[in-house]
């Protein structure tokens, strides 16, 4: 039937839209289920109709056999009464009727499979509906899956190929600068002080005794003893 294709058709669009204008998952499959269920209203309604239309058709096909009844009734009455034209009269009025409740008949039967195929259509619907709701989470998980995942790829290509890596090299090497200048500045500074401090608490060195032991001996004059080196 019409309205059991369009709810299919509807079903068939709002998940198509959902892939190609990237929708809200829930906020499709709660209004394809919307969609769904009024179409459902729809074909129960024309259901409702039909099965009142065959019941009115048969109830006139039934009215239609008591009238031909009653005229045979009467043929027969006058045949008795030997008005043997008033007879013919009302049998051919008899004949008529049963034509007209014949035709009803037959539409009455053509309606009552109307009405079993809308119902079937009806069934399957309702079965269909029952599956989307069931189902319906699933769908909104996977979407939502499948979304995180193609949110993900696009960072790391974005990451990998785009402005992100390198925003992140430049940053990291400003900070490696700034790194090797702090180094330097702390070997500067530290250098000068650390050599204030050895100057003031050092002793003579090596050199400064080895150079005095030379000039007391070439000068005849005997270094103090704390100058001299050691005897070989």
């Amino acid at each position: 039937m019409g309205l059991f294709d369009r709810a299919f058709r509807v079903l068939r669009a709002n998940l198509n839209g959902m892939v190609n204008q990237a929708e809200d998952p829930a906020k499709v499959l709660e209004q394809t289920l919307v969609d769904m269920e009024a179409n459902l209203l729809q074909l129960r309604q024309a259901v409702a109709q039909a099965i009142a239309t065959q019941k009115r058709t048969e109830r006139q096909r039934d009215q239609a056999q008591a009238t031909a009844q009653e005229w045979y009734n009467r043929a027969e009455l006058a045949l008795r009464k030997g008005d043997e034209e008033t007879a013919r009269q009302a049998l051919t009025r008899r004949q008529t009727t049963l034509e007209a409740a014949q035709a009803m008949e037959a539409q009455r039967e053509q309606q009552r499979q109307v009405v079993g195929t809308m119902k079937d259509n009806m069934h399957r619907l309702e079965i269909k509906i029952a599956e989307a709701k069931t189902k319906k989470d699933l769908y909104i998980a996977r979407a939502r899956s499948a979304e995180a995942s193609q949110r993900l790829q696009e960072m790391i290509g974005g990451f990998s190929t785009g402005g992100a890596k390198a925003a992140f090299d430049q940053m990291e090497q400003r900070v490696l600068d700034l790194e090797a200048r702090s180094e330097a500045l702390k070997d500067l500074s530290g250098d000068s002080l650390e050599r204030q401090f050895v100057a003031l608490e050092g002793g003579p060195t090596p050199v400064d005794q080895e150079l005095e032991a030379m000039k007391a001996r070439l000068g005849g004059v005997a270094p103090s003893p704390e100058g001299l080196p050691p005897a070989s």
